[in-house]
């Protein structure tokens, strides 16, 4: 309805507006890389979680890596398409801490080390660096426990009957590890999960903002332009993404994966250990089993997440 002040004429509708509508709230500014991140985190998952489920078996195969059509025919025999989804909920809940985390993180470090530059000076390399490093590590932290259920969850499948958790979901799964195990049984492989993350943001944070500025340079198109330089730039920090953290992402999975035998003894005392064990007995190149599956499923992961955080970025501000 429309008002009238004492003299018979109508009030202006300014002056009932309470706050400005097109200035975003704080809390929606502060929030907002957090809930983007995570969101095309979660989207990406959706996406490759079945090639995900084919990289994990390959690599928990000890001695001759199995081909993907044997690893496929193998899911497919014991759980049919629904098989390749296995540990989904676990994906999804990883990406809604360890992305939501680390994009916001990365966002937030960025702009706190862009402050310290000089008028109209260009950011420096490092500055992806650093921010990448010290997201992705602490990104991890907060994702582990949905990681750990998720190789877990993946893993089950490959144990004799008698050894499998037979977790129901992701929250059966915390809540079993956490009554079974200790509250700190939920960071189990944290190390190299922590190092692998660290990594691999690093490469693919540095990577891409490299990538970015070379193909504007080369195309002479801005920045933000979606097929020209986003895209050919997401799946350049994919590859390096993929390559810097494959060697830490099998150590990572083959701590998280085992369990006591019946004498109580566990394969590898720590994080150290398996890695050594790794390298004696299947060489340097154990450490890059599965790369090609490694890759199929990092490089994408990283290349949708990045290109839908740049459209979400444009379509929600």
């Amino acid at each position: 309805r429309q008002a009238y002040d004492g003299s018979g004429g109508p009030v202006p509708a300014a002056s009932f507006t309470m706050t400005d509508t097109k200035s975003t709230p704080s809390i929606w500014k502060t929030v907002r890389p957090f809930v983007l991140g995570g969101t095309s985190g979660m989207i990406a998952t959706g996406v490759i979680q079945p090639i995900d489920m084919i990289k994990v078996q390959k690599q928990l195969a000890e001695g001759a890596v199995p081909s993907t059509t044997k690893v496929c025919q193998e899911i497919m025999a014991k759980d049919g398409v629904s098989g390749f989804y296995r540990g989904l909920s676990a994906g999804l809940f990883r990406q809604a801490t360890y992305t939501t985390a680390r994009m916001g993180l990365f966002g937030i470090f960025k702009e706190e080390l862009a402050k310290t530059k000089k008028p109209g000076e260009k950011d420096p390399i490092w500055h992806a660096f650093v921010a990448g490093f010290s997201a992705g590590a602490l990104g991890a932290l907060v994702g582990n426990p949905a990681d750990l259920t998720l190789i877990r969850m993946q893993a089950d499948s490959n144990l004799p009957v008698d050894q499998r958790r037979n977790y129901k979901n992701i929250f059966d799964a915390l809540i079993r590890i956490t009554r079974e195990e200790g509250v700190m049984g939920l960071f189990a492989g944290a190390g190299p999960t922590v190092a692998r993350a660290a990594v691999l943001n690093t490469g693919m944070f540095a990577s891409q903002d490299v990538a970015k500025k070379t193909f504007s340079s080369v195309t002479g198109k801005p920045k933000n332009d979606l097929y020209m330089v986003e895209a050919p730039s997401a799946l350049t920090a994919g590859f390096f993404a993929a390559a810097c953290s494959l060697p830490m992402d099998m150590v990572k999975t083959r701590m998280q994966k085992m369990r006591p035998d019946a004498q109580g003894n566990v394969p590898y005392s720590g994080n150290m250990d398996c890695a050594m064990k790794i390298l004696k007995n299947e060489g340097a190149l154990g450490f890059y089993k599965g790369f090609g599956t490694f890759l199929i499923r990092i490089g994408p992961h990283v290349a949708i997440t990045l290109v839908l955080l740049d459209v979400l970025k444009k379509s929600i501000p």
